[in-house]
């Protein structure tokens, strides 16, 4: 059977983490299950009209998703690949509950995973944590990942190798 669960990121390394540990938490108990994920970050547009008409995804993407951010979920992707039928990158544009609780239906989202020690920082970039907590058709977890001040591969591909 195929679920889709949604995890909240902002596109760095450590928001990873996240997807990690649910893959490990889901492989140790042996779950039969394989399962969408949707890597989705909350992102303001803006609005202007020129902004409105010519942004893509892609534009937005590239500003926002680094290279080895692509690389790193690729090696997890490779790593369970009993559990994972395929990982999408999404942004959530929305201001409104709503909103997002359309968006979670229409995505046939079952469950969702965030952090709170992961805070979308950058132009245009918000937290969309506050929206998975208030849905109500969703299964919301909060994972707790502890984050080392001094990590010598912070940053870098080898971040999602190292074990806190």
């Amino acid at each position: 059977m195929t679920k889709t669960i949604l995890i909240a990121t902002d596109y760095s390394l450590e928001s990873l983490k996240i997807l990690k540990k649910v893959l490990k938490e889901k492989d140790a108990s042996e779950d039969q299950n394989q399962y969408n994920i949707l890597l989705v970050s909350g992102y303001d547009i803006g609005d202007s009209i020129r902004d409105l008409l010519f942004t893509t995804k892609n534009t937005i993407f590239n500003k926002i998703r680094s290279q080895e951010f692509c690389d790193a979920y690729g090696i997890i992707k490779n790593k369970y690949p009993h559990l994972i039928n395929k990982i999408v990158c999404d942004i959530f544009t929305g201001s409104f509950q709503r909103t997002f609780n359309h968006y979670v239906k229409a995505e046939q989202i079952e469950e969702a995973y965030y952090s709170s020690s992961i805070k979308s920082k950058g132009k245009g970039k918000f937290d969309i944590a506050p929206y998975i907590r208030k849905c109500s058709d969703l299964e919301a977890r909060e994972i707790i990942i502890e984050i080392p001040e001094r990590l010598p591969e912070r940053g870098r591909l080898a971040e999602i190798f190292a074990e806190v």
